[in-house]
């Protein structure tokens, strides 16, 4: 069975850093691209950061260029965000998404 589980959300304050990570589980994650996404409260789900099979190829959205980045590795099943310079903008629920299968997400707060 299909699995995606992020971790590494909390509380941050602006200007500080957190690396997500997503592990997958149940399908052969190195022929897939994977990509984060995040919802705000009231707000739609949006694309933050998207990741070739091989992981030679990212996208940014243009709201987190400059100062997220996405990687993975495929021994390991694992995709991760890495994010700097957090502002409170940043505040939401992150998911990670493989084919068509979603993470539970993890919480990012960005507040002091």
């Amino acid at each position: 069975q299909v699995q995606l589980v992020e971790s590494g959300g909390g509380l941050v304050q602006p200007g500080g850093s957190l690396r997500l990570s997503c592990a997958a589980s149940g399908f052969t994650f190195r022929n897939y691209a994977m990509a984060w996404y995040r919802q705000a409260p009231g707000k739609e789900r949006e694309l933050v950061a998207t990741i070739t099979s091989a992981g030679g190829i990212t996208s940014y959205s243009d709201s987190v260029k400059g100062r997220f980045t996405i990687s993975r590795d495929n021994a390991k099943k694992l995709v991760y965000l890495q994010m700097n310079s957090l502002t409170p903008e940043d505040t939401a629920v992150y998911y990670c998404k493989g084919s068509i299968h979603w993470g539970p997400g993890t919480q990012v707060t960005v507040s002091s």
